[in-house]
C-alpha cells in the first residue's frame, strides 16, 4: 500500500484485484491533471492494453476537479459536489477501459502549480516505484493550461529522482489543451487510433458533468483525431481514421542535466526553421 500525502487520495481497481497486484502488473502509466484528461490524451495505451493479459494500463489523476466550469444540470453544484461527480465519472471510465488501477491523488490545482511544493512529486515517485511502468504518458510542455504543464514538470522531476535503471523506457507528452500538429513531422510521435472507435466514444462520453455542463470535449477530441489522420500526409491518401500526437520527453529523463526550457525551445526552433526554409525555397 502506498502512503499518499493526502488522506483523501484513493486507489480504485475496476476488476476488484488486490491493490498491490493491480499496481505491480502495470506496464503503461498515464499521469494527468484532471478527470477526463486521461481519456483525451492517453487513448493509445488504453487501447493497447484493452483485453490484454500481459499489458495493463493504470491512470493517475492529480487534481480534485473542484474548479471545473459548469452550467445546465450542474450549474448549481458546489465545488465538493462536482468533485464527487467527477470521481464517479472517472471510475466509470476506468471500468469501461478495463484499467488495471486508477489512482486519484485529490490535489488542488494550486498545489500542482506550486513548484516549491514537493508533495505531488513524492507521490509520483512512490507510484513509479510501485508500478515500474515501461511507458509513461503525461501532458506536453507546450500545453496552454497551467495545471497541465505543472503536472508534466512534476512528472519529469519525479522520474529524474529514480535510479537510471528504474526509469521508464519512454515518457511521452500528449495533446489536450494544445494540439501538436505544429511540430515538425520528424519530432512528432504519432499514435494510430483507428480501432475501437466505439470504446473511444464511450470513454469520452461518460463525463457528463463536462459535456452537459458546457464543454463538448467528446466531439472536439474525436474530431481532432480524425483531422490529425487526414492532414498528417499531404501527398497520400488516408491510411488511418484517427491519430493523436505526442512529444517525446524521454531525453529529459535520460539526461537529468538537460534544461527543460531549452528542450521545448529547440522544438519550437525546428518548427520555425522548417517554415523559413520552405518560404525561402519557394520565394
Amino acid at each position: 500500500m502506498i502512503k499518499f500525502n493526502n488522506n483523501s487520495a484513493e486507489v480504485f481497481t475496476p476488476d476488484d484485484s488486490p491493490e498491490k497486484m493491480a499496481l505491480e502488473r502495470t506496464t503503461h502509466l498515464a499521469i494527468c491533471a484532471h478527470q477526463d484528461d486521461m481519456e483525451i490524451m492517453a487513448t493509445a495505451p488504453i487501447i493497447e492494453c484493452f483485453h490484454r493479459e500481459v499489458e495493463w494500463f493504470t491512470g493517475v489523476v492529480m487534481c480534485d476537479g473542484r474548479g471545473s466550469p459548469r452550467q445546465g444540470p450542474y450549474s448549481e453544484y458546489s465545488d465538493e459536489e462536482m468533485r464527487l461527480v467527477r470521481i464517479e465519472e472517472q471510475k466509470k471510465a476506468a471500468m469501461i477501459g478495463e484499467y488495471s488501477a486508477l489512482i486519484l491523488l485529490d490535489y488542488s490545482s494550486k498545489k500542482i502549480k506550486d513548484g516549491e511544493d514537493d508533495s505531488p512529486v513524492d507521490d509520483i515517485v512512490d507510484i513509479l516505484k510501485t508500478t515500474t511502468p515501461r511507458v509513461v504518458y503525461t501532458h506536453n510542455l507546450a500545453d496552454k493550461h497551467d495545471t497541465h504543464v505543472g503536472v508534466a514538470l512534476r512528472v519529469i522531476s519525479a522520474v529524474r529522482k529514480l535510479d537510471q535503471d528504474k526509469r521508464p523506457e519512454k515518457v511521452f507528452g500528449c495533446e489536450v489543451w494544445r494540439d501538436l500538429d505544429w511540430m515538425v513531422d520528424s519530432d512528432k510521435v504519432a499514435f494510430d487510433l483507428s480501432t475501437h472507435e466505439n470504446l473511444q466514444a464511450a470513454l469520452l462520453g461518460v463525463f457528463d458533468s463536462q459535456i452537459a455542463g458546457g464543454k463538448r470535449y467528446d466531439l472536439a477530441t474525436l474530431g481532432r483525431r480524425r483531422a490529425n489522420a487526414t492532414y498528417y500526409e499531404s501527398h497520400g491518401v488516408d491510411v488511418n481514421t484517427g491519430m493523436s500526437y505526442a512529444m517525446d520527453l524521454t531525453s529529459l529523463i535520460k539526461d537529468t542535466h538537460m534544461d527543460i526550457q531549452d528542450f521545448i525551445q529547440e522544438q519550437i526552433r525546428r518548427f520555425s526553421e522548417e517554415i523559413a526554409k520552405r518560404i525561402k525555397r519557394l520565394e
